[in-house]
């Protein structure tokens, strides 16, 4: 059976390659801007699943599909991926010294007759206190320009947690413990793949 990473994000696909799942990669189209959800859960939640569903609908024959979206919240404010390196160094500065919330929405779509699976991964990261210099210095390496809330966790960005509950996977992008349990009523068992 195919199963298929509805994400162009490399840190997933380095995620699953990571516990030895054979996927194929088909990057969702569904545009963000169509959900408008106040509750940060049912957001991420409702994305994934769209994500997922827009790339099953466009697969043929017996497929898994899996869909996922992750957000950073600061003081139930959503922080996004940054436009420029002045908001990049403003994301930053906001959320030094401070514990944050890392929420990732996770689907999962059997083809052709479902089931339709979605949950939710949350995690809490606690920054350390940074000095503008310090912030200048992570900002100038380009790292934190692609990445919701300005920063990396499995890269330079790790020098910046001073603490993080919860799982560390979801903060990168993709909860695997959370995944590899609904991966099994599917059929699908990650450590019986991880082994072949």
């Amino acid at each position: 059976m195919r199963f298929i990473l509805a994400s162009s994000s490399p840190r997933r696909s380095d995620l699953l390659n990571q516990i030895g799942l054979d996927f194929e990669v088909i990057p969702s189209r569904f545009d963000e801007s169509q959900v408008n959800a106040s509750d940060p859960v049912e957001l991420v939640r409702t994305l994934a699943r769209e994500k997922a569903g827009t790339v099953a609908s466009e697969v043929e024959g017996e497929a898994v599909v899996l869909g996922a979206d992750t957000i950073v919240l600061l003081d139930d404010e959503i922080l996004g991926k940054p436009r420029d390196e002045a908001e990049a160094r403003s994301m930053l500065g906001r959320l030094a010294g401070r514990t944050h919330r890392v929420l990732t929405g996770v689907a999962l779509i059997r083809r052709p007759n479902g089931p339709i699976l979605v949950e939710h991964e949350e995690t809490a990261v606690t920054m350390r206190n940074l000095t503008p210099g310090q912030i200048a210095a992570y900002v100038a390496s380009g790292e934190p320009m692609d990445k919701a809330g300005a920063y990396a966790v499995q890269g330079l960005g790790s020098v910046l947690v001073e603490r993080l509950q919860g799982d560390y996977f979801n903060v990168v992008g993709l909860p695997l413990p959370r995944l590899a349990l609904m991966l099994e009523p599917l059929g699908l068992d990650v450590l019986g793949v991880a082994a072949r």
